[in-house]
Order: C-alpha cells, then structure tokens, then sequence
C-alpha cells in the first residue's frame, strides 16, 4: 500500500523549494566583517609587519586584559594550546590528575592528556551544565595538581565555591573561558576569577578572529612573565630557553582585527540578550 503526501520532498526549502515563511529565520551575517578591519589588514600586509610582538599584538593583549579586569595578557595561535601552556606553568605531567567537567568540548581534557596527565572527570550541575562543586572534593587525591572548571555556553561556574576548595587542597584553579568571552558573574569578569583565565578567538565566537587564536589572562606577574615564555619556547631571552614550551605565537593580522572588534562586544552581546528576552516572552 502507497502513500501519497500533499508535498514532494523536492519541494522542500532544504531542497532548493520556496520556504513557508521567507524571511523569518534570516539573521545577520556572521562573522561580521568591516572597512576598518579590512584597512588595517591591508595596512599591515603593505607595512610587512607581519610577525609576532609587534604593536598591535601588544596594545590588543594590554586592551583585552583590561576588559577582563586581568593586569596580564599573552596572545597564543588558538585556544587549546593556552590550555596546555596554563597548565604546563604549574608544572603539570606524567602521574598527575586534573579535574574537569564531564560536559565540555574535548579540548578541555585533551590538553591534559597532551601533558601526560590523567582528567579526572566530574559530573556536572543539571540546571547550570557546568561542573558541580559537590562532587569535587570526593575526586581529589594527592595526585590533583590543579581544577579546570569550563564557563560552559558563557554561563559561568560557580567560581565562589571553586576557589574555596581550591584554597582548601592548596590546588590551583585554570579557568577555560573559551566560550566566556565578556562573561561575568557577582562583578567579576571570566578569565580574572582564578590564577589563570583561557580564551579562543575562533570564528565562530562571540569575539573571532579571521583565522584561529587564543589568549591567555593572569593578574600574577610572575606567572605571566612564565606565560610569556611558554608561548616561544620557554624562550626568556633570544636564544635562552628556561623551559620546554611551545611554538604558539599569533601574528599582528589577527591582533589587528580583533582588535577592531573588542570595542563592539558588548553591542553585540546586549544583541543576543535581547534576542534571547524575546524567544523567553515568545515561548511563554
């Protein structure tokens, strides 16, 4: 027996077909481009100053600390690789445990692995998705060298209760606010909640780049001073390197345009609170 339906499946939007309501999903362009920061990319490929620890990258990461309330800034290739280097600073490696949330992108525990060390994972709250601070100190063994909550979807952890079990274990708390960028809860800004605060400036973020990028805030000097060093080898001074670290430095194209973009954040984010108001009064 066959069934004959009103509409072919030729005939839908997916497909090529005319859509029921045109226009009603139709959202702005993302990521947004400008002028500007298509003058500023030209100005600097025409400057052919093009590499690392110049004045864009400088003035961006002095700018973006500072909206983050963080003294401290390092620019790094993506947000991944300033996980690996923020835990990296505290000496972390083979035979030692961090704890991680259950629900986050594989980034979050793969930069652990990627040291040699063991996630430990735990289980998250159900009404926020991010990590449930009950179940933390059940977790923590003489081998837990350090707590890496995630600001999940930009909703921020319960950081008040994490630095308490932080301060208790003598444990230190990295921050992965990759999702998290302009985020804050009770005053306090994501990334300046803990020693350490991590970013990514990929695409698709609220802040992205034209490529890949990430950033790393602190409020410790020397931390940042080691931070710093990490990003080029564990390089101190040209050819001196204190520590192994990383190749994991960005270039002024990408300082330059985010830089043209940090000042138009908050814009865009009081944008989607009001998007989100209006599905909260249309759904209820």
């Amino acid at each position: 027996m066959s069934v004959t339906t009103s509409t072919q499946t030729s005939e839908l939007a997916l497909l090529g077909g005319s859509p029921v309501a045109p226009g009603v999903l139709q959202g702005p362009a993302w990521p947004p481009i400008s002028d500007a920061a298509e003058a500023t990319l030209v100005e600097i490929y025409r400057g052919r100053n093009w590499s690392f620890g110049g004045p864009h990258e400088m003035k961006f990461a002095r700018e973006f600390a500072e909206s983050h309330d963080a003294k401290f800034g390092v620019f790094m290739a993506n947000g991944t690789v300033t996980l690996q280097c923020a835990l990296g600073a505290y000496g972390i490696g083979a035979g030692d445990e961090v704890i991680v949330p259950a629900l986050t992108w594989p980034a979050t525990a793969m930069a652990v692995l990627y040291l040699g060390a063991t996630p430990v994972f735990v289980d998250i709250d159900p009404q926020t998705y991010n990590l449930d601070v009950s179940q933390i100190e059940s977790k923590i063994t003489s081998k837990t060298k350090a707590i890496q909550p995630v600001h999940l979807y930009g909703q921020c952890a319960d950081m008040k209760k994490l630095r308490e079990v932080s301060r208790k274990y003598n444990v230190p708390l990295v921050e992965d606010a990759a999702q998290a960028i302009g985020a804050e809860d009770a005053g306090e800004r994501a990334g300046a909640m803990s020693e350490i605060g991590c970013f990514s400036f990929y695409p698709s973020k609220n802040l992205g780049g034209i490529g890949d990028g990430g950033f790393m805030t602190t409020s410790d000097e020397a931390l940042a001073k080691k931070l710093f060093a990490l990003r080029v080898h564990g390089s101190t001074e040209r050819y001196y390197h204190k520590w192994v670290g990383l190749n994991s430095r960005l270039d002024a194209l990408q300082a330059s345009v985010l830089r043209v973009k940090l000042p138009l954040l908050d814009s865009w984010s009081n944008a989607r609170k009001r998007n989100a108001d209006n599905y909260r009064k249309l759904f209820t």
